[in-house]
């Protein structure tokens, strides 16, 4: 994660967003008042469906459990089973 001051990123504000949206480095902006951080869009939709997702009742719960499953005793993909 790279920090920068507001006065750095007014410089180099075009640059910084490249690199954020491009390789999806996160920015910590610092300021008097309080920090800010910089996320790229793709980042941000993610964090918020983790977040989502979390919030789901019992998910987080059947999710643990999934991952304990034996894979050998688990059913095959059939793309024509109903739904």
């Amino acid at each position: 994660m790279l920090t920068t001051n507001a006065t750095a990123l007014r410089r180099s504000l075009f640059d910084t967003l490249d690199n954020v949206v491009e390789y999806n480095e996160s920015v910590t902006v610092t300021t008097k008042k309080g920090n800010a951080v910089i996320l790229s869009e793709e980042d941000y939709n993610a964090m918020m469906e983790t977040i989502y997702l979390s919030s789901q009742p019992g998910l987080v719960k059947k999710i643990k459990e999934g991952d304990k499953e034996d894979p050998k005793k688990m059913a095959h993909y059939d793309p024509k089973e109903a739904w």
